[in-house]
């Protein structure tokens, strides 16, 4: 997964169109106005982290559709991808996902995170990623690959995958 890049010229409409995602989608997330304003979640008024799957456009637009239609309710990453500045996902945590456009198109809330060596992602984790055939060895060899391509080097069995399986809140 990696965020979305939009250029400056567009950086204006792409905001205006996460706040009014966000504004059409807080309730969902049980995130209503009414709490904004007697102050007990302030940060309710502030869109939750926006990101798109992958690392192009047509990736992107693929996973979020998986999505929108419930066949994806889990993502992967290498936790080598993480630092100081990009922290692990947790639970609870809300996320306005992106088409390839960096269009906002669904809000997700994590339901667990888990970190476990790329060998041992298992058959139940593969299938919720809902990509390709749903096999542990179809994630096994397009991870590999993606993953490669990503951090530039092999992949190891043992490097550390962050699995986060996520509940869509809206659409509905």
């Amino acid at each position: 997964m990696s965020d979305a890049t939009v250029d400056d010229g567009g950086r204006d409409d792409q905001a205006r169109e996460i706040l009014e995602f966000w504004e059409a989608a807080r309730s969902s997330a049980k995130v209503s106005r009414l709490s904004v304003v007697l102050g007990i979640g302030v940060a309710g008024s502030i869109p939750p982290q926006a990101w798109s799957f992958g690392d192009n456009p047509d990736l992107a637009d693929v996973l979020v559709a998986a999505v929108l239609s419930g066949a994806k309710t889990a993502t992967s990453s290498s936790a080598w991808e993480y630092d100081d500045a990009t922290p692990f996902p947790e639970k609870g945590e809300l996320s306005i996902l992106l088409d390839g456009g960096g269009r906002p198109r669904a809000l997700v809330r994590t339901t667990s995170v888990d970190v476990v060596p790329f060998a041992e992602v298992d058959g139940d984790f593969a299938l919720a990623e809902g990509e390709d055939d749903g096999s542990v060895e179809a994630w096994r060899e397009g991870h590999r690959r993606y993953f490669s391509r990503v951090l530039g080097k092999e992949v190891p069995d043992d490097m550390p995958v962050v699995c986060e399986r996520f509940e869509r809140l809206y659409p509905r």
